[in-house]
This record gives structure tokens, sequence and C-alpha cells, in this order.
């Protein structure tokens, strides 16, 4: 009895001296994309926010691409739970759950939640050569020629296909629309200008500038609230506003530890990572990729999870629904 409270008395003050020294070496945040992509400049600006509150700590972004981000995700569940190795991710973190039907990990069971970072809007958009100038009139085109019209997406599990999936869930077409699947959004928009393509759901970083010089028509944005701060789509109506009930869907990024990462070391990452969402360099970087900082509960580990559950099991009920998965 003695021997096994020295044991545990043992490993808590090594726990909270290993925490004092933390960090003693360089933090690697792990990317499930390439290089140059969203998610990977996400984690560079962000890398450079906490370095400084970390005191001065270095941080390597490491690029582990393929399988939809599973291989990331696998590579950082299954790192040694100290904090030196962190997950960057988007909204795979909740999708993988729902496509992969054998993943090698628990999304809400094999990490330390961290906060999340921010959150990217998306559009609904068309072909110029669509007749409908409003969402209301599109809706009604599109109910009336589903069968006849196409939806692209930028891979399967992408966001764009997400986004096309919920949509055309919610709206209860009679006749689906023709999905394609492309490989990444560059090739998807421009067979939309094109108008090879009729209809697609995509970040606000790849659309306003499209919509803006009149490419492609928007019809309205997927957040909750309209974007009355974007000069472009600020008299766009949101689909709730439309009739979609609690349809709500951005391209959010969150940090993540391997379970078990010591509390008080997820507490300094977690401390580190407020700082640098109130950090006005990396609020305005943020804002230059159309990604607005995320300021509500979802900055706390609790808020995270709870958000990420919802998100999985909302994800999860369309994915199943559409019986489309990756493997």
């Amino acid at each position: 009895m003695k021997k096994a409270l020295a044991f545990a008395l043992t490993a808590v003050v090594s726990a909270g001296a290993f925490a004092q020294g933390y960090p003693a070496k360089p933090i690697t945040f792990v990317v499930p994309f390439a290089a140059g992509g969203p998610t990977d400049t996400v984690a560079r600006q962000l890398a450079e926010a906490m370095r400084k509150p970390l005191g001065d700590a270095t941080i390597i972004v490491e690029n582990a691409a393929g399988a939809g981000g599973t291989i990331a995700g696998t590579k950082v569940a299954r790192a040694n739970p100290d904090g030196y190795t962190l997950l960057v991710w988007h909204i795979g973190m909740a999708s993988t759950a729902g496509l992969y039907r054998k993943l090698q990990f628990k999304a809400l069971e094999d990490f330390e939640y961290l906060g999340m970072i921010n959150d990217v809007p998306m559009t609904l958009i068309g072909s110029p050569k669509l007749p409908a100038n409003t969402y209301r009139d599109f809706e009604n085109y599109i109910r009336a020629n589903g069968g006849k019209l196409n939806l692209a997406h930028a891979g399967l599990g992408s966001a764009s296909h997400l986004c096309g999936l919920m949509w055309q869930s919610a709206v209860k077409l009679d006749k689906a629309m023709t999905t394609i699947a492309y490989r990444g959004t560059g090739p998807a928009m421009n067979d939309l200008i094109g108008g090879q393509v009729d209809v697609m759901c995509d970040q606000t970083t790849n659309t306003v500038a499209q919509i803006e010089a009149g490419r492609v028509k928007g019809f309205a944005v997927t957040t909750a609230k309209p974007l009355s701060g974007n000069k472009v789509l600020k008299d766009y109506p949101t689909l709730q506003e439309m009739g979609l009930k609690d349809f709500n869907l951005t391209i959010w990024h969150g940090l993540y530890a391997p379970k078990g990462t010591p509390a008080d070391v997820t507490k300094k990452l977690n401390d580190a990572l407020l700082v640098a969402l109130k950090d006005p360099d990396f609020i305005k970087k943020q804002e230059a990729l159309g990604a607005a900082v995320v300021t509500d509960k979802r900055m706390t580990p609790a808020g995270h999870k709870a958000f990420v559950a919802d998100q999985i099991t909302k994800l999860k009920t369309v994915i199943d629904a559409a019986g489309q998965f990756a493997d």
C-alpha cells in the first residue's frame, strides 16, 4: 500500500515537473494536407502566433498528407502524449468518423481537445448560365430541373462535398442532381465558370473573388448569421433564413494532442492558443484568408469537444443517408 502511494506521489510530482519545463524541445504541428494549402497556412500562422506565449518555443509544421487526412490523424493519435506532437485539422476531424467505417483512431476518444481556431464560411454558387438570380428562384429552378443538373465538389469527403450533400438533403429534391467529383476545388470552379457544371458549394476563400467578378452567381451563405462584415456577401441570405432549419456549416480548424497528454501541458497549450486568438496580427492574417477567429466557448477544450461531437452526429447522418463512403 505504501509503495503504491509512493509511486502515485512520484508520478504526480514528475508530471508537474515535466509541465514546468515544457516546452523543452521543438513542438511539431502535424497537418493532414500538402504544404501551401489552406490548412497548412492556418497551421503556420498559428505556430507563429503561439511561439511567444510558449516562451519563444520552436514550432515545426509537418505535412502528413493522404487518405483524407487519416494518416495525420493516426500519426498523432499514436504519438507519445508529451505535448510535442499536435494535430491541426479542419472539419475532417468530424467527417472522417462517417466517411471511414474502419478508422485506426476514434475522434472523441483518442485525442485531448485543445481548442478551436477559426471558422471559414461557405457559399452556394451557380453557373453564370443559370436563369435564377435569387436564392428562392434558384431553389425553385433546381426543384423543377434537379434530375437534369449537376453539382460539383472537390472530392469525396471534402467540405464542398459535405455541403452539397447537406443542402440536397435539406431541400429534399424529388430528383437528385448528378454529382461530379473533382480532384480539388480549382478544376471544379473552372468548369462552373465555363458552364459545364451547374452548382457548387465552396468556402468563401475560393468564391468571393469569382462572385465579385461576375464569373459565377452567388445565392446564399451557409452560416447561421448573415456575413454582414463581408462587402461582397453582406446582402446574401443564410440558408436558415431561406427555410432550411438549423443549416449551419463552416470549415473550421482545431488543435489536438494525443490522449493522455498531461493536464498541465494541455493547459499551457490552451493558454497559448487563447493568446494567439487575440493577437491582432494573427486575426488580420486570418481575415485575409476569409476566416473568422473563434471567440466563443469553442476556444475551451470542453467547448471544442462538444462542438466536434455535434458535428460528427450531424455529418454522419447525412453521409449514411447518401451511402457515400471513403472505404
